[in-house]
């Protein structure tokens, strides 16, 4: 993550005799040609709801989008709309651990029979795409573009995500129907802004919140109802 962040940094810092030119009337590019993006990003934050405030998130990867129509609208809300995907191929989740166990039904007994505890939760690796984003970029600018958007991704990770089960041991808990999935969803919804640099290079900010959620592909659906998370990228346009 440091030599991603370092590598974000170098690229910043080799626009700035561009930018210490004249400025021209805009610095946005015309979104009217309706132009390709590619750029690169980090992402982190934290979960939100239903004791997920300990839940951190990080990520690193690529962003691509296209503009698909000219500017349309009158106002402040005139814009366009674009289609993107994201990739994330190094993810990370840093949850609480606890203690549960694996337990199974005595036969012609209520009574249930269970391994010796241990830890699950800590650290979850994973990768995760978006293939469908949904933006809309506002025009009105001379060098700031802010956008909105809605998304919808899929993530895997490395261990069933998030851990489910509990050290007071039940069947319904611990039991051999009582876990995750290693595949989640994430819908999502955002609002950020392109800093034009110079008409085709730009930082971009965002804050993003994301559910992640499993839907039931798993026996168990724990997942993380809100986390709000914040990202910051470079982007080249074509």
């Amino acid at each position: 993550m440091r030599t991603m962040l370092t590598a974000l940094a170098a690229l910043l810092l080799g626009t700035l005799p561009v930018a210490a030119q004249a400025v021209p009337a805009t610095l946005r590019p015309d979104l009217n040609r309706q132009p390709w993006e590619y750029g690169v990003l980090v992402q982190g934050g934290n979960g939100l709801t239903e004791g997920r405030n300990d839940f951190r998130f990080l990520m690193a990867g690529v962003h691509a989008g296209k503009v698909l129509t000219p500017t349309l609208g009158r106002g402040r809300l005139r814009g366009n709309f674009e289609y993107a995907v994201e990739a994330f191929p190094f993810w990370q989740s840093y949850t609480p651990t606890f203690q549960k166990a694996n337990c199974v039904a005595v036969p012609g007994s209520t009574a249930i029979n269970c391994s010796p505890l241990f830890t699950v939760g800590g650290t979850f690796t994973g990768a995760s795409i978006t293939p469908i984003m949904l933006r809309w970029n506002l025009a009105s600018g001379r060098r700031i573009v802010p956008w909105a958007q809605a998304a919808g991704g899929l993530l895997w990770t490395n261990h069933k995500y998030p851990a489910f089960g509990s050290s007071v041991l039940t069947l319904a808990n611990d039991g051999p129907n009582a876990d995750a999935s290693v595949w989640n969803f994430t819908p999502q919804g955002g609002i950020g802004l392109h800093y034009f640099l110079r008409p085709d290079r730009s930082l971009d900010f965002s804050a993003n919140a994301v559910h992640i959620s499993s839907a039931s592909l798993g026996d168990r659906n724990p997942g993380v109802n809100a986390s709000v998370q914040f990202s910051l990228g470079y982007t080249w346009w074509k």
